[in-house]
């Protein structure tokens, strides 16, 4: 069967207090640490964001208030969160490996993409990819679970693969870490200073 990315599944594992997997808190702490590290990086206020396989829209609801005028877009291919949430949250149908395929255009500030990777094929991580980097003028954040971490939540479909295997890949594909699940544009990655480089 095909998994089914509908209003049960978003009421389980988000909102529920018994299986939910993260809080309102720890989601808000990620998009200030996403926030804070694309502003420091950029030396700017963040104003773009691309949230890639976003859900709901979560990000989005946490986002205005810190700023109201951001951009957000995001996509997804769940029909539920698309008829739900596709207007008031500008959520747009795609999959990850869709982003060539896309009309986007411009590069973004932030690119999210969290939750995502460990329940895609090798092949589709590998097309989506180069299209993330060239989308992203700023900062990544890119929230995969790996086969050295405790894992709870949805284990339909995952595949957890080496950590060692996606800092390979991102980094061959331009990206350079500097934090919990950050990584630098290639753009920016000349303008920084060897000690804001994790080692």
């Amino acid at each position: 069967m095909t998994k089914r990315y509908d209003g049960e599944y978003f009421e389980k594992w988000y909102r529920s207090a018994s299986d939910r997997v993260h809080t309102q808190d720890e989601v808000r702490r990620k998009i200030a640490l996403s926030v804070a590290a694309t502003e420091y990086f950029l030396q700017r206020r963040l104003m773009t964001v691309l949230d890639i396989g976003c859900g709901e829209g979560a990000w989005m609801t946490h986002l205005r208030p810190l700023r109201p005028r951001i951009q957000y877009t995001g996509i997804d291919s769940s029909d539920y969160a698309i008829e739900r949430f596709g207007k008031s949250r500008n959520i747009r149908f795609g999959t990850f490996g869709d982003l060539g395929r896309l009309d986007l255009r411009k590069t973004f500030d932030l690119v999210v993409c969290s939750d995502v990777l460990h329940y895609l094929p090798e092949r589709e991580i590998r097309s989506g990819l180069r299209h993330l980097v060239r989308l992203t003028g700023g900062i990544a954040y890119i929230e995969v679970l790996t086969k050295e971490d405790v894992v709870i939540g949805d284990l339909e479909g995952l595949t957890q693969r080496p950590a060692r295997w996606y800092k390979n890949l991102f980094g061959k594909a331009g990206l350079t870490a500097v934090g919990p699940y950050l990584w630098l544009s290639r753009r920016l990655a000349g303008l920084v200073g060897e000690l804001e480089i994790p080692g």
